[in-house]
């Protein structure tokens, strides 16, 4: 009798927690205490067999990865290949004979950052005159990674007065006293090769360079200039160093030097430029 009034407490106060439920309906029997034993019984048990299922559920594992362990599976061995070796170069110019290799490789004007090509010349030279187009077409399409200089010979009193009128001629160019470098040299050469001006004196360079512009005081700071005789210092060393005894006379990289003589004629000594310029990118 105690027990059934135990049981009795738990099935009121259960059915006052869930809020929703309802009595019996008319007519049927109560439970007996047996039954309402049985009930709670089930009901305890119920929480407990919902977590045993929990956690018997599955692991998911999705289509896409299971194909892809299947794909990784079937993935065929690649076996490592040796690099196949590059065929020697071939060259058309030959050293020795088109062109001589100077050993040790002599400083150049510029950095190490563009491959220099440097002509050697002299204003009064006719070879150099009749190489000028040459060169300023090469110009027009030289690579990006070089850097083209000219260095004025420096054999005689005269040739060196035409070196100092180049460097004296830069730095005017570079200070904005004479705009077109390019007419300027072209009217320098055609002073001494069509006018027959040999400009043998500072004043008949002077009247050229006010012809062309230039004032007095102007030619005067700059032809004087410890600038211009810095560049003549540099550019004597250079025709030393590069042996330089004819021109037009190109140097590559203070490493190979050339000349039309050695290539074949002006076009040849271009084309001969442009491997030398290839050389020197590849190695």
């Amino acid at each position: 009798m105690k027990r059934f009034s135990i049981l009795a407490i738990f099935a009121s106060a259960a059915l006052v927690a869930c809020g929703g439920g309802e009595p019996p309906a008319a007519g049927e029997p109560a439970a007996t205490p047996q039954q309402q034993e049985a009930a709670a019984d089930t009901a305890m048990q119920a929480p407990a067999e919902d977590a045993a299922a929990e956690e018997a559920q599955p692991e998911l594992v999705e289509e896409s990865a299971a194909e892809e362990a299947a794909v990784e599976e079937d993935k065929p061995i690649v076996l490592a290949e040796a690099a196949t070796p590059t065929p020697p170069r071939e060259w058309k110019f030959k050293e020795g004979q088109h062109y001589t290799r100077m050993v040790p490789t002599q400083p150049t004007v510029g950095g190490a950052d563009k491959i220099e090509v440097a002509e050697i010349f002299w204003y009064g030279c006719n070879h150099c005159y009749d190489f000028e187009p040459f060169v300023n077409r090469w110009l027009e399409t030289k690579p990006a990674n070089v850097r083209f200089v000219r260095i004025p010979a420096m054999w005689n009193p005269l040739v060196k007065l035409h070196a100092q009128l180049y460097y004296t001629e830069q730095v005017l160019v570079a200070s904005g006293k004479i705009a077109d470098p390019e007419q300027f040299r072209a009217a320098v050469f055609a002073e001494y090769h069509r006018r027959g001006n040999r400009m043998a004196s500072i004043d008949a360079i002077q009247a050229l360079f006010e012809k062309h512009g230039v004032g007095a005081q102007d030619f005067q700071n700059a032809w004087g200039s410890f600038e211009v005789s810095q560049k003549m210092r540099v550019g004597e060393d250079l025709g030393r160093r590069y042996a330089i005894t004819g021109v037009p006379t190109v140097v590559v990289n203070g490493k190979y030097r050339t000349d039309a003589g050695d290539a074949g004629g002006y076009p040849k000594l271009l084309e001969l430029i442009d491997e030398l310029i290839v050389r020197e990118s590849i190695r």
